[in-house]
């Protein structure tokens, strides 16, 4: 684990150049780590709780007024027919308009007529799956370019378990071999939540010591890791937990730094700053430029 968190600098460097296409440009924005405008929600996997769709349906305009495009290149070849997944917004949402939206080819991806839909789209929903497959699929194309454009007008990008980690910058567990190995052979991701590396399944799946020597390694890098069922919310550099369980925040500072031991109400877990990472629950707020838990 160590040897591959050493070689994270050649693995960013390469993984630049391991695809055809022109990385696109992203605008300074006076944000270090979320969107300048509109929102993300960023799922552990694991379904997601009424409210979690709540915020989804609210942010997207509305369910009378959303236009949502469920992208299901995660699942691999069988998005082509993943209709449960629009069925899925529909049901939960109250949303008429869902689309669904497959390719596993960079150059349909990088076409006109393929990004059509999401230039009308309020929302994005990506489903779960494989991360490195959305990766292959869209990174650096006029896809990729139209679902910052989302961002840009005001719309919310949302995703699950793969959905949720290809939001961040650095693709964890983006090996093609399996999610096991943590910096693999795809560590490139979309990059709407910047400087981040983002896990999912934490505690269900025991993962929450994973991040930590990373982090370590990469003080600019904030981690992230979301149990299942539950949800970050990120305007800006805020960001709100949604949700039954806990995100796991991974910060250098908090790994190498000793800190004054906090609690959040005297009955829930930790929250700032003991430890190598600190969990955060249900309503409560982190600031990512100023790393502090603001509420």
């Amino acid at each position: 684990m160590k040897r591959n968190i050493y070689l994270f600098g050649f693995l960013l460097f390469f993984s630049a150049r391991s695809f055809s296409q022109t990385p696109i440009t992203i605008k300074e924005t006076p944000t270090r780590h979320g969107p300048e405008k509109g929102s993300l929600i960023i799922i552990g996997g694991g379904g997601a709780t009424p409210e979690i769709w709540n915020k989804f349906t609210e942010l997207a305009g509305g369910k009378d007024k959303a236009r949502i495009v469920v992208i299901t290149a995660a699942a691999g070849d069988s998005g082509f027919y993943k209709m449960d997944a629009v069925d899925l917004v529909k049901r939960e949402t109250g949303i008429k308009n869902v689309t669904l939206l497959h390719t596993s080819s960079l150059t349909e991806a990088n076409s006109e007529k393929f990004v059509a839909p999401i230039k009308a789209a309020t929302g994005i929903y990506f489903v779960g799956g494989r991360q490195w497959r959305i990766a292959d699929s869209y990174l650096n194309t006029l896809t990729h370019k139209a679902f910052q454009e989302v961002l840009q007008r005001g719309g919310v990008i949302s995703g699950t378990s793969a959905g949720a980690s290809i939001q961040g910058s650095f693709l964890w567990r983006g090996d093609t071999k399996g999610a096991h190995i943590l910096i693999g052979d795809h560590t490139q991701g979309l990059g709407f939540l910047k400087n981040s590396a983002i896990d999912q399944h934490l505690l269900r799946r025991n993962r929450q010591f994973d991040l930590i020597e990373f982090i370590r390694q990469s003080p600019e890098i904030i981690g992230i890791g979301l149990d299942e069922a539950t949800a970050i919310v990120v305007q800006k550099d805020i960001f709100e937990v949604v949700g039954r369980s806990y995100v796991a925040v991974y910060d250098y500072n908090t790994i190498v730094a000793k800190r004054e031991r906090k609690f959040s109400d005297g009955n829930g877990p930790e929250t700032n700053y003991q430890g190598q990472f600190f969990f955060l629950k249900q309503g409560q707020k982190y600031d990512l430029k100023e790393r502090k838990v603001i509420q």
